[in-house]
């Protein structure tokens, strides 16, 4: 016989399989639907890089059946991106019911902000980030070379872009979250700071090429992002009366004592 505690393991599984099975369902709909566009959509995808290419080259492909693959893929993410509401809604009922009923309001915003600001960033990436990468490199190229970039590896590094900048614009977020589930004060985010840029640099370093203009254009909008949070947090957070009044308690105490002194 099953004890409590297996059966509501159990329980939490199974929820936890249909809620995957509904996200998956949701992509691959998005996808059937889209995949008669797949060349297209890789079209518009490698736009960035073919404006700066010499006139008259293109981009080639190395495997046998990349050509096929390729724009599969591009499609594919194109999919996720577009189902990432249903994706983000199934991922949060499923924590939901282990939440305080005010942290549950929070449902309907935080996925609807997530979901923008994941869209933000890889707009902002396909943008404003591609061309100036692209340019630079393109420029700084001897011209004794013919560039012709490989569509795998280009697909490669343009999702690699895609995923860091999309995370990237979710600092709000998560500053928001840290905020108003108690993990951490206003006051410690704002001590935060100066380690916040240097992490920024570092992980701009890490994820973005070796340019300097990639870098900044990363670790710039996180720290801008984690300053808005910090503001989004402030203005949304009601302040607990009772921690209220015994911080002004202890400050009146404070002063009664120095003027005791």
């Amino acid at each position: 016989m099953n004890s409590p505690v297996q059966e509501t393991f159990i329980s939490h599984l199974i929820e936890l399989r249909d809620r995957l099975l509904r996200a998956i369902v949701a992509v691959i709909l998005v996808f059937v639907c889209l995949m008669p566009w797949a060349g297209n959509i890789y079209d518009l995808l490698a736009l960035p890089m073919m404006n700066t290419l010499p006139e008259g080259t293109h981009m080639i492909a190395t495997g046998v059946v990349t050509p096929f693959f390729v724009p599969v893929k591009v499609t594919l993410m194109v999919a996720f991106v577009l189902a990432l509401p249903v994706v983000l809604y199934q991922a949060w009922a499923f924590i939901a019911p282990g939440l305080y009923a005010h942290e549950r309001r929070l449902a309907i915003p935080m996925v609807l902000g997530t979901t923008l600001l994941f869209l933000a960033g890889m707009a902002f990436c396909y943008f404003f980030v591609f061309g100036t990468v692209f340019k630079f490199i393109a420029e700084f190229a001897p011209k004794s070379i013919v560039p012709a970039p490989d569509i795998e590896q280009y697909l490669s590094f343009v999702m690699t872009l895609f995923l860091a900048f999309g995370l990237t614009f979710e600092v709000p977020v998560v500053v928001i979250v840290l905020v108003k589930t108690g993990v951490v004060g206003l006051d410690k985010l704002k001590e935060a700071r100066p380690y916040v840029i240097v992490g920024a640099f570092i992980i701009a370093a890490i994820v973005t090429p070796p340019d300097v203009i990639s870098q900044f254009m990363l670790a710039v909008p996180m720290c801008l992002l984690y300053e808005l949070g910090i503001v989004l947090a402030r203005l949304i957070t009601k302040p607990d009366p009772a921690r209220q009044l015994a911080a002004e308690r202890l400050e009146g105490a404070e002063a009664e004592e120095r003027d005791v002194r």
